[in-house]
């Protein structure tokens, strides 16, 4: 059973004032430690808090303002966004197609809210909580390239001709504002693109960002901006001590215009300034320690990084299930070739560094979690290959190979062919990350005994799900697996209207 919209009947929910308020009772375990209370072994105890969210149902006029708009990713979903919203279908040697937000999480999944004479009744994700509507977004940015969004869209060969002929007049005057261009962050063979770019300082560089966020936000009157990095992938920037290490080193090192910071750190630095909620969606570094301080002083939304879309996706639930099924993966190859022009960046081996780590990572907890499995420091072989095949364009192809070690010295191994059109799996995520960093804004919290309401942390955890290397504050652990993440998220939003969170024991029917 399908519930186009529902609503909570609770008296721990409230609805009114352009809010709604709900209390919830989080159970969770403290472990304590031999000689702590923990007696002369380890002890596990439950343990309950409540929890009051309120979380503001006006939802706003959103611009987004995408940097690398001109990009195959910028482009693809600007063009979407405005093929939903006109209702644009187009032919093909297949069917007559009709645009759609496949691939969103926000927009083409459902959750599950309970059941009904035995039967399971599900509800879109996106009435969970209001949420703007994707048509409405206005859309802008910044790009290297001056290139009009319509040429752009050619240029990117990601969509399909009649598609794109509907979409031209629509996008055409639509032009990217100058962008932050810096050689030394990505392949040579990127500047061929840059003929739209910010001259300057990097303090005065900063400060057309400023500036172009408020002009865009007054002239398009939109209540809210939401700031997302979708340009080339950056090497990674050294980190050093006096330079980038703390908040006041950061922005002393902007005043003395030092190279070694980054165009997509600059972008952040503006963001945070202002107050703009910023995504970074690629494997580079953008958040250096004085960022993240900058950004958890100033209480302004950053989250990461890379998008979750392909490979690591799947790579992220394989792991979690051979793992939790008390298999040993000890190898793990992953071999990728692309044409488009993420690809051509990456053949910079210095830009493929910050790919290579960011897709390295993400079986780290769950190794972690089995030391049955794995002895301290013991870690399964893992290499990731990206090579730049022009002719393929934009649909990637994917492949893996996992080795295990299994009962009684017997191996398995599991061999992946993915192929994935690249610009089209990005596109919803983007969607889905710049959505839910707008909505992250309208939800604040307390705990019991605690007066006052405050907003999430700055850095969005919410936002993991999306993210190949989510971005956590300091000293939180890192969760990579996709199950868990997709149900830290869901049972967040759950909690805000006041249901439990689903824990699939199913009682009910037992």
């Amino acid at each position: 059973m399908f519930l186009e919209s529902f609503r909570v009947e609770s008296p721990r929910v409230k609805y009114g004032d352009g809010e709604i308020q709900s209390e919830y009772r989080y159970d969770t375990t403290e472990v304590v430690p031999p000689g702590n209370g923990g007696g002369a072994g380890w002890v596990v105890r439950p343990k309950s808090v409540t929890y009051n969210f309120k979380t503001s149902t006006n939802v706003p006029k959103l611009g987004v303002m995408l940097v690398g708009w001109g990009g195959n990713n910028g482009t693809t979903l600007t063009a979407g966004v405005i093929a939903n919203r006109e209702g644009i279908s187009w032919e093909t040697k297949e069917k007559v197609h009709k645009a759609n937000y496949f691939g969103s999480l926000t927009q083409a999944s459902t959750i599950r809210v309970g059941s009904h004479n035995g039967e399971e009744v599900y509800a879109p994700f996106k009435s969970l909580v209001p949420m703007v509507d994707p048509n409405s977004i206005v859309f802008g940015g910044w790009d290297i390239s001056k290139l009009n969004m319509a040429d752009a869209m050619a240029r990117a060969k990601v969509l399909d001709f009649h598609l794109q002929k509907q979409l031209r007049p629509y996008m055409e005057s639509m032009l990217p504002l100058p962008g932050i261009f810096n050689p030394d962050f990505v392949a040579a063979n990127q500047g061929a693109r840059a003929d739209n770019v910010i001259k300057g300082t990097k303090k005065e560089q900063v400060e057309q960002i400023k500036k172009d966020i408020k002009e865009f936000k007054e002239k398009n009157k939109v209540d809210k901006v939401v700031v997302l990095w979708t340009a080339n992938t950056e090497r990674y920037s050294n980190v050093v001590a006096g330079l980038n290490d703390t908040m006041d080193k950061l922005l002393a090192s902007l005043d003395k215009n030092e190279a070694e910071i980054s165009p997509s750190t600059l972008y952040a630095i503006a963001c945070v300034l202002e107050g703009v909620p910023f995504v970074n969606g690629s494997p580079q570094n953008t958040f250096v320690p004085g960022l993240m301080e900058l950004a958890i002083k100033k209480n302004s939304v950053i989250g990461g990084d890379d998008f979750k879309s392909g490979q690591t996706k799947m790579k992220s639930v394989l792991v979690d299930f051979l793992v939790g099924a008390g298999i040993k993966p000890t190898s793990i190859a992953s071999y990728n070739h692309l044409g488009n022009n993420d690809g051509m960046n990456l053949s910079a081996p210095q830009v493929f560094r910050s790919k290579e780590i960011s897709k390295s990572s993400v079986v780290d907890d769950m190794v972690a979690s089995n030391p049955i499995l794995y002895k301290p420091g013991e870690h399964p072989d893992h290499v990731i290959v990206i090579k730049y095949i022009p002719y393929v364009g934009d649909s990637k192809r994917a492949m893996d190979e996992y080795t295990s070690e299994i009962f009684m010295g017997g191996k398995n191994t599991i061999a992946l062919h993915n192929t994935c059109e690249d610009s089209l799996l990005a596109a919803p995520i983007i969607l889905d990350l710049v959505l839910l960093a707008e909505l992250s804004t309208r939800i604040q919290l307390k705990a019991e005994g605690q007066d006052k309401f405050h907003s999430f942390h700055p850095v969005a955890t919410i936002l993991s799900y999306l993210s190949k290397a989510p971005l956590v504050p300091p000293g939180t652990p890192v969760v990579n697996a996709l199950a868990k993440q997709r149900a830290m998220l869901e049972n967040i939003l759950r909690a805000c209207i006041g249901l439990a969170p689903e824990n699939n024991m199913m009682l009910e029917h037992k």
